[in-house]
């Protein structure tokens, strides 16, 4: 009898070309804002990762993804640099930090806040 999860269907791999035009525009964004946020405007968890740095009053830099007819391709491009590809996909000072539960959960600890004192 076989394993379940052999059954199942790989993942199928993606080919992201990061010397494309949208690779350096994520790399742009990315190195000269101090708070990077990529998004989709529908999104609660992006809504909720917006939310911390509006509390602390620190402005940020967000591409709406859902505005773009090359979101997938950013995404990709996002999943090759961060390990995941889900939005929001959130930077300071060019660090990844995490996505919408992870800013949240960093606000409520403080260690948030100590990326801008």
């Amino acid at each position: 009898m076989g394993s379940v999860i052999s059954a199942l269907p790989k993942k199928a791999q993606i080919n992201v070309n990061m010397s494309s035009p949208q690779a350096d525009l994520v790399r742009e964004i990315i190195a000269s804002n101090k708070v990077a946020i990529f998004s989709k405007s529908y999104c609660p968890y992006c809504t909720m990762a917006k939310e911390q740095f509006r509390k602390l009053s620190v402005p940020a830099f967000v591409l709406e993804l859902d505005s773009r007819s090359d979101a997938e391709e950013i995404q990709n491009i996002l999943g090759e640099i961060t390990g995941g590809r889900t939005v929001p996909r959130c930077f300071v000072d060019g660090k990844f930090i995490g996505g919408g539960t992870d800013v949240k959960k960093m606000y409520e600890q403080g260690t948030l806040q100590k990326y801008f004192s």
